[in-house]
């Protein structure tokens, strides 16, 4: 039995983080105008520019939504005895991973071997891969990292005994070529019907860990699995699915410690994603005085979102907990280019520049047309459509929007917008007449 550090601090390479102060700015960065090219990061930063000196369209994130939504699940987590490894994939910008590892993040949360190269890279110190890995070229350089890192702890998943004896054969292989290797922790998953990945049913998910077992490259170190794919609102019905499913997750974990087949002392259970992690302290949270290490992967949240997340979150429009809200930090700036038939104007923001898959974006507000002027609702106009480089708005009646008009428009899906940016600009104030410019994000998809 093995703790491998498991109560300690994720850990993570802050002069790494740091060093893109370093980076200059150019025309490979749609966010930055052509007067800041050449810039070090920390140059623009310095400089605090306005918002209306950057060019549309443009994503930014809100400071102040950040630092509510960091510290509101941190909070919350903590109130439970729950621990928090945020999906890094949402933004995949080391830098905030920085800000929520400081805030308390138990590790931090991936979906592939590519963004986990890049969670290393920046010597993020405890990783979950929510994913089956069985390709040998990530499995061999895995286990090489942990030989090179006896601090390191890598956990990925299984759902089927072939998978598992793929992961031993190609461990096994590598071993017998190049040396030992420490074992690469593995957590049970288990799915729902209807539902992404995961073992179907009670037997398969103990035939895993039985193959887990016996391998000597592999180590039993928990369950897993992921209930956002078995529900879509969050009403009555939808969480009581979710509800059913985390039991059989817990009835897995139970069988897996009643009949002693952990190889660790502290196994950890992890399920809740950002849209019901309160059902997930509602049914796992009772693991915690069993000893186990109960452990939610919300991504979401940090960012959050107007229009899927708002709607579904336990801390969004309509609470399911207690607690402070979350504030969308992300939104879209874009400019009005058209008006070629009564009703419509086009927009200089497409599908290459903001989300689209959960949910078309909003007008939220048109920007000051003169100085001196605040920022003025939008009412009356919804989007309707995207292109690859266009927005198509409409309404019915006197235009709202004319030619030459700058719109913030909210956004749903933070993983899908943040995917679209390798460099963000960070504004103090979204509602402020001129936001101030006070960082720069960098994204690593």
């Amino acid at each position: 039995m093995d703790r491998t550090g498991a109560g300690d601090p994720c850990r993570i390479d802050r002069e790494k983080v740091a060093a893109r102060d370093t980076e200059r700015v150019g025309r490979q960065h749609k966010a930055i105008p052509p007067e800041l090219w050449g810039l070090t990061v920390a140059e623009v930063r310095e400089r605090r520019p306005r918002l209306s000196e950057l060019p549309t369209p443009l994503l930014t994130l809100s400071r102040r939504a950040l630092d509510t939504n960091l510290r509101v699940l941190a909070d919350w987590c903590a109130g439970r005895g729950l621990d928090l490894a945020p999906h890094g994939k949402t933004t995949m910008a080391p830098q905030l991973w920085a800000e929520q590892v400081d805030a308390g993040a138990w590790a931090i949360t991936v979906a592939n071997p590519f963004q986990l190269a890049v969670a290393l890279e920046f010597g993020v110190g405890r990783v979950m891969v929510a994913n089956s890995v069985i390709s040998p070229l990530a499995l061999r350089w895995i286990a090489d990292e942990l030989a090179a890192d006896r601090h390191l702890r890598v956990l990925v998943w299984a759902d089927a005994p072939a998978a598992v004896d793929l992961m031993h054969d190609a461990l096994a292989e590598h071993v017998a070529a190049s040396g030992a290797r420490p074992p690469v922790d593995v957590l049970v998953e288990r799915g729902g019907a209807g539902g992404r990945t995961g073992a179907r049913d009670l037997g398969t998910a103990l035939a895993v860990a039985e193959r887990v077992q016996a391998s000597p490259h592999l180590r039993l170190a928990g369950v897993a699995g992921y209930e956002g794919a078995l529900a879509h609102d969050s009403d009555d019905r939808s969480q009581d699915v979710v509800r059913g499913y985390l039991g059989d997750l817990v009835e897995v974990h139970e069988r897996l410690a009643a009949d002693g087949r952990y190889e660790v002392d502290e196994p950890v259970v992890s399920a809740g994603g950002s849209a019901f992690f309160d059902v997930v302290d509602e049914v796992l949270s009772p693991l915690v005085a069993t000893g186990a290490r109960v452990v939610l992967r919300s991504g979401a949240y940090l960012v959050h979102d107007d229009g899927f997340y708002r709607h579904v979150s336990p801390l969004g429009e309509e609470p399911r907990t207690g607690g402070p809200g979350f504030r969308s930090a992300m939104h879209a700036w874009v400019r009005v280019s058209s008006q070629p038939e009564p009703g419509l104007a086009l927009f200089d923001a497409g599908k290459r520049d903001v989300p689209f898959d959960e949910g078309l974006p909003e007008v939220q507000l048109r920007r000051p047309r003169a100085a001196g002027e605040e920022p003025a609702p939008v009412t009356g106009a919804q989007v309707t459509a995207l292109n690859d480089q266009h927005g198509f708005l409409r309404w019915e009646g006197d235009a709202p929007v004319r030619i030459g008009d700058e719109l913030r428009l909210g956004l749903s899906h933070p993983c899908t917008a943040m995917d679209k940016w390798t460099l963000v600009p960070v504004v103090d104030d979204a509602d402020a007449a001129d936001p101030v410019v006070v960082d720069l994000v960098r994204t690593w998809f």
